[in-house]
């Protein structure tokens, strides 16, 4: 595992359009597990594999900032989003003074890929909702920002 460059606002790829992951080979788990070591050192709650200079549809995620658990999902497909949450954001991307407050679903269905090939089909709510959210806003290229809660 090796620690990766995060990118900052203001870098091309974070807003393009990240490609779809094609096959799980060695290099995609190296980019996990540094994705994994770079969020972890960073102190964030996810990450998305734009935000380390890679176009790929991959995120990582802590969905209980108390916990050690960390999910990774390749080609994360969000769906059946109902009701909002409004906190304040931030992201390792952006400078901390740009925090904001954004309005999120409380609840949504995510599908996605593991590392093993295992697709996984479940909803998340409250916290985990919001970071699922935020991290693949990433893979569309929109940042939280973007989206700024102004009532």
């Amino acid at each position: 595992m090796a620690l990766r460059n995060i990118f900052k606002e203001g870098d091309p790829i974070l807003r393009r359009k990240a490609r779809p992951v094609e096959k799980i080979d060695d290099r995609l788990l190296t980019l996990l597990d540094d994705m994994r070591e770079t969020m972890i050192k960073a102190d964030g709650v996810g990450l998305a594999a734009p935000q380390v200079g890679v176009s790929k549809r991959a995120v990582i995620i802590k969905p209980d900032p108390d916990s050690d658990e960390i999910v990774e999902m390749i080609n994360p497909v969000v769906s059946e989003k109902t009701g909002v949450q409004v906190g304040v954001e931030g992201c390792l991307s952006i400078d901390p003074s740009k925090n904001c407050k954004v309005a999120r679903p409380n609840r949504l269905k995510i599908e996605y890929t593991d590392r093993s090939g295992q697709t996984h089909s479940e909803y998340a709510v409250g916290f985990k909702a919001r970071v699922i959210c935020h991290e693949t806003d990433h893979l569309d290229g929109i940042l939280f920002i973007d989206r700024e809660f102004k009532k």
